[in-house]
């Protein structure tokens, strides 16, 4: 009997001092995920449920219940549900979704209406997977299940959008052009590298959490630099700018003139992340001692972060959410004097921001393109790459810039190393689409095939085709010719460019004027080929020629008509009555006796006289014009070839007519 008491006894003290441990894990797991410290808290987590029986019961433990009542109050922690449940979204937060969905799936196996969010966090995990079609009926039953409207409902509608975007996206036609991939493994160690930056030398800077090998101290943000060149980077080390234990150092920017440093700054108080923007300048090799920004960048209780300055050197970009925005972070720009200092700041307003978060502006020169980062729009889910067109205060509305740019997961800090108008040729990401927990830097190149330019021309008016035109093609920047081409049979010409650049098309064909039309560059340079307005030419129309008015006469050496001329004049006047829209030109012609003065003087008079006939039987001036030639323009010798008188020819020579200059 003493014996079986002794190994009850035995029995009872393992029990209770296994309780006590699970107690202990659950209590440190809980207080861990209270300070948002996820990676201490699977640990712990993964150890209390590691005690408990592998079959998940629906309230089957009550740590504090089973600690010896002998000992210390114990505080209240979590049930075995809300365990696994906080388990769950503790690899959420470090973006482990593998490890995340199962735990989210067994919560909603055992409780799922205790967990509400737990269908919208699995679904999302599952997303994140490459789950689509069972991301797409996960999100469905959240929101047939969840009965509110809400953010969380509102951004389940947004996720069914975005599948409907990822499977369009996976089928786009030009996914061969693009290379990506892991960037070399001296940038991607232990933690994460993000937010890269080239500089004007072509040396490159990053943030990164590796440990530090003097130190043996890791997860603190620091701002390295490296060489980097044809891929490959070589002489990784801390950048020469002050960097305290006690803060983190983010996203950097450089000025233009390679003087000035903008750098994030953080730390956390009490479980917050508190954020601004410094300023340091050149010294030496290196930086001097950064100093905060005023409270016209950096707003008290704000988080203010990732800086750029624009090539001018005259404005800066910067994320934050300080009040006045669309909600969350925004995209704001500072204008610069020429110190460098921020004198003035405003928010890039609703063509770019949303309700979400939008982050990390980079902008590209040679395209004038603002990059950024926003889970506010339908995309591949999470942070997604946007571009916009334009400048501070007349930005174009953004464009997603597509798979395989953008994954399912985060894809927040763009680098083009580019200086053409391809934005995609050399480019550096930080996304966290390959890894467990962080950021990694990723190299994205996408090959850019000629683009290709078609047009056509045709004739004025009828629109048929001018086959055999000569085209040429003109740099309106260089004024350079950048080929010429032949029309084919039904006009049309087509060519290739290496980029879209401003032309100008000059087109000129026999029996033809000569015709020009602008071509701009596309709104989306990537289209692969661009079709020009229709180039007309207008059709070379030989001058009417003149009607002679028979019978008409004038008196002898003078401009009077005659009475016998009324009948053919009586005739025009019927001709434009009918015809009230023509305009004709009347002409008086005489022979070479007299001054070659005098004749065109008479012959001036003599067509003056038919036009005022006409006015005084009713036709508006306006439409009727004459000329007098004098014997310039004769249609027969006056003389024949032994140089005597021809008053045959000299009475042919001596006419009025009129010419048609408008029907």
């Amino acid at each position: 009997m003493k014996k079986l008491f002794i190994t009850a006894s035995v029995l009872l003290a393992a029990m209770t001092l296994q309780a006590q441990f699970t107690y202990d894990y659950l209590k440190a797991a809980d207080q861990y995920y209270k300070k948002e410290d996820y990676n201490s808290a699977v640990q712990y987590y993964e150890k209390y449920l590691g005690t408990r029986n592998k079959a998940f019961r629906k309230d089957s433990y009550k740590p504090y219940a089973a600690v010896n009542a002998g000992r210390k109050t114990n505080i209240p922690v979590s049930s075995e549900q809300q365990a696994v449940y906080k388990l769950a979204e503790s690899y959420r937060n470090l973006h482990n979704f593998q490890k995340a969905a199962p735990h989210y799936e067994t919560v909603l196996e055992a409780d799922g209406r205790h967990f509400p969010l737990a269908a919208y966090y699995y679904a999302v995990s599952l997303r994140s997977l490459g789950k689509y079609e069972e991301a797409e009926k996960a999100f469905h039953s959240f929101l047939q299940g969840y009965g509110s409207q809400d953010g969380y409902s509102a951004a389940a509608e947004k996720e069914v959008k975005n599948l409907a975007f990822i499977n369009a996206q996976l089928k786009r036609s030009d996914l061969s052009l693009y290379e990506i991939k892991k960037a070399p493994a001296a940038l991607n160690t232990t933690g994460a590298s993000y937010a890269p930056l080239w500089t004007a030398d072509g040396a490159l800077l990053f943030t990164s959490t590796r440990p530090d090998p003097a130190k043996n101290k890791g997860f603190v943000n620091r701002v390295y630099t490296a060489d980097y060149t044809n891929g490959q980077a070589a002489n990784i080390r801390l950048l020469t700018v002050p960097q305290p234990e006690s803060l983190h150092q983010g996203a950097v920017s450089i000025s233009p003139d390679g003087q000035q440093l903008f750098i994030t700054r953080w730390q956390i108080d009490h479980g917050k992340k508190i954020a601004s923007i410094w300023s340091a300048r050149k010294s030496g090799s290196g930086w001097g001692e950064p100093v905060i920004l005023d409270a016209l960048i950096n707003v008290p209780g704000s988080n203010t972060q990732q800086p750029f300055v624009l090539p001018d050197g005259k404005h800066l970009l910067y994320a934050s959410d300080r009040p006045g925005g669309q909600g969350g972070f925004d995209l704001w720009y500072a204008t610069l004097d020429e110190t460098g200092k921020p004198v003035s700041t405003a928010n890039l307003g609703e063509v770019i921001n949303t309700a979400g978060n939008e982050q990390a502006p980079y902008y590209h020169a040679a395209t004038h393109t603002l990059v950024f980062s926003t889970d506010g729009r339908t995309g591949m889910g999470g942070y997604d790459f946007f571009s916009s067109k334009g400048e501070p205060g007349s930005f174009q509305t953004p464009v997603n810039m597509g798979y395989p740019v953008n994954s399912v997961k985060d894809d927040i800090y763009f680098a083009s190393h580019s200086n053409t108008r391809n934005l995609l040729d050399d480019v550096l990401l930080g996304t966290d689409r390959a890894a467990e927990c962080c950021l990694e830097l990723f190299f994205l190149h996408k090959n850019r095939p000629p683009r290709q330019l078609s047009g056509v021309v045709v004739a004025c008016g009828s629109n048929t085709p001018v086959a055999g035109a000569e085209v040429r093609i003109v740099d309106t920047v260089s004024n350079q010719v950048v080929t010429t081409r032949n029309t084919a049979a039904d006009g049309s010409y087509a060519f290739a460019l290496e980029e879209y650049q401003p032309l100008v098309a000059v087109a000129n064909a026999v029996g033809y004027t000569q015709g020009t039309q602008h071509i701009g560059i596309p709104e989306n340079e990537d289209t692969a080929a661009i079709t020009a307005p229709a180039l007309c030419l207008k059709p070379i129309v030989p001058p009417p020629s003149p009607v002679t008015l028979e019978n008409v006469y004038y008196d002898y050496d003078k401009a009077t008509l005659k009475p016998e001329s009324f009948a053919s004049l009586d005739k025009l006047v019927t001709l434009l009555q009918e015809n009230p829209a023509m305009e004709i030109e009347l002409t008086a012609h005489t022979d070479s006796i007299g001054t070659r003065r005098y004749n065109q003087r008479l012959s001036e008079a003599r067509a003056r006289s038919c036009v005022d006939y006409l006015v005084e039987k009713g036709i508006d001036r306006h439409r009727l014009a004459s000329k007098g030639y004098g014997a310039s323009m004769p249609i027969a010798p006056n003389s024949l070839p032994d140089g005597s008188d021809n008053p045959e020819g000299r009475q042919k020579n001596r006419r009025t007519t009129f010419t048609i200059l408008k029907k």
